[in-house]
């Protein structure tokens, strides 16, 4: 029998004023997949991204995919995290 190991996943949390982000894909005005810049290297894919404004949780999602310092992050359902084109 192969051993396995516990994963453990760790939580991401920032303030919206300090979250700066490109908006991969939107519903309704909400951005529901970011990309933004990592500046923690212990983050890793399988991590969650929270971003807060104050007490509210603006945008709950997992982190899929880093690559070259950047990060994606996807809340499908519940983000109140304000689209932005560029």
């Amino acid at each position: 029998m192969a051993e396995t190991s516990p994963t453990n996943s760790q939580t991401l949390v920032i303030e919206s004023s300090d979250f700066s982000f490109e908006t991969i894909s939107d519903e309704n005005g909400y951005a529901t997949v970011v990309k933004f810049k990592l500046e923690n290297p212990q983050v890793s894919a399988g991590d969650v991204l929270l971003v807060l404004a104050g007490s509210e949780i603006c945008f709950h999602g997992l982190i899929g995919q880093i690559e070259d310092g950047y990060a994606t992050a996807s809340d499908p359902r519940g983000s109140q995290l304000p689209a932005r084109t560029h």
